[in-house]
């Protein structure tokens, strides 16, 4: 599925007496003391929901509605681009939206900010075996304030007819053998050919580096976050990451991954690491420029690392929050369970999603059409919980970091030094 999460995190000016929530005193008084139940709620999702699976969010609709006789859900959709300013600009009122879908990285500073309830995740169904990423994406301080909602993990994938005229037969098990491969592919197909397409700017991928090797972007010492990009693990991982890349990487060093798959409809490579969809994509007729090639012989696997063990992933997908100034706090956590039950899920997964939990996780690991996005699912990592982590993405940090060690123009340890200097700037301010 064709989807970009936006890191940029826009949150600011948005929540001045953010902390006003809740039903309206004059219902309560009206009633005894009893809060009158609201009419209706807003749910706002993106076009996702609204282009592929709308039967879902009408089947929760009618959940909700069979045990509220009389409730009217309204639902407003957004594109990725746009739907974060139209958020803050409306949690500045008192017309907030009742549920909201955010990107998995969106959450973190909208959380700092109190911009979100807290939800309590045992009325969540399948909430005790979410998926990890997903569950560390809506927790902050110790406390939860969002639902995962569905998940898209990264995968490698490469051409088995370029990989077969190299003379290699399988796909690899180990980080040796994958590279062992290349290798091959390499040779076989000469500088000017990428065995591996990889972006620099490709944060996601390079950062799973250094998970494997044990590192992270930044700790959390006692509340307060120190940027780690270059303790002995990280710098292992940055290494090994930058090896990669000098061998296999023969396109521009000055890329990110926003068009992998258009570059990879090019035929100009033999391997790329990123999302599950980006192959099919790539083989699209309208994407394809190798005659139909990539069609039959792309095969998907999962990316091992460097430590011996499967390459941890960052998990792509969204979760599903209630503004603290919502007015309808329960019945917004009530539809986000019905839309997000184990019979929601079965329906994303039915869309080609895969699921916010690893019980409906298992059964497609049976599946070879599913076997390798939901293998790597089970691995994954997720950016620091920090206050101040939307400015990090909002100032490309890892991403000039990385360029900077791609081309040279900077060693591993100095990029990873400057990195850390920038981040420790602005990681714990709100």
């Amino acid at each position: 599925m064709k989807r970009k999460l936006i890191a940029a995190i826009g949150v600011a000016t948005m929540i001045a007496g953010v902390a006003a929530c809740g039903g309206d005193k004059k219902d309560d008084a009206a009633d005894g003391g009893k809060k009158a139940e609201a009419k209706s709620i807003t749910v706002w999702l993106t076009v996702d929901a609204q282009n592929n699976w709308p039967e879902l969010v009408k089947a929760a609709d009618d959940a909700i509605i069979a045990k509220h006789p009389g409730l009217t859900v309204k639902h407003e959709y957004y594109g990725w681009p746009d739907k974060n300013t139209k958020l803050d600009a409306v949690l500045a009122t008192d017309k907030a939206p009742d549920v909201v879908e955010m990107g998995n990285s969106e959450m973190v500073g909208y959380m700092a900010k109190g911009a979100f309830a807290e939800l309590d995740p045992s009325k969540f169904e399948n909430s005790a075996t979410w998926l990890d990423a997903l569950k560390a994406s809506t927790t902050y301080s110790g406390k939860n304030y969002g639902v995962p909602y569905y998940a898209g993990a990264r995968v490698a994938t490469w051409r088995k007819d370029i990989a077969a005229a190299a003379g290699v037969t399988t796909t690899p098990k180990t980080y040796t053998e994958l590279t062992g491969d290349l290798d091959k592919i390499q040779a076989k197909n000469g500088d000017k050919f990428s065995a591996w397409y990889n972006p620099s700017r490709d944060w996601y991928a390079a950062l799973a580096f250094v998970a494997d090797a044990g590192g992270a972007i930044a700790k959390d010492e006692g509340g307060k976050f120190t940027a780690s990009l270059s303790s002995p693990e990280s710098l292992k991982g940055l290494n090994a990451w930058k090896d990669s890349v000098a061998k296999y990487m023969h396109g521009d060093l000055t890329k990110d991954e926003s068009d992998r798959y258009i570059v990879y409809g090019q035929g100009k490579s033999a391997m790329i690491y990123g999302a599950s969809w980006e192959g099919g994509s790539a083989a699209d007729p309208k994407v394809d420029k190798t005659g139909g090639k990539l069609k039959d012989n792309l095969v998907s696997f999962v990316m091992p690392g460097p430590s011996g063990k499967q390459l941890p992933v960052f998990l792509g997908g969204s979760d599903l929050a209630v503004p603290v100034k919502s007015k309808a706090q329960d019945l917004a956590a009530e539809w986000i369970n019905d839309f997000t039950n184990s019979k929601g899920q079965l329906g994303l997964i039915g869309k080609g999603n895969l699921p916010n939990n690893k019980t409906q996780l298992a059964p497609l690991k049976a599946d070879p059409k599913t076997e390798a996005t939901a293998t790597a699912a089970e691995v994954s990592w997720f950016v620091p919980t920090a206050p101040g982590w939307g400015a990090v993405e909002k100032q490309k940090t890892l991403q000039d970091m990385l360029q900077q060690i791609a081309t040279g123009k900077k060693s591993v340890e100095q990029a990873a030094k400057d990195a850390d200097a920038a981040i420790d700037k602005v990681i714990n301010t709100p």
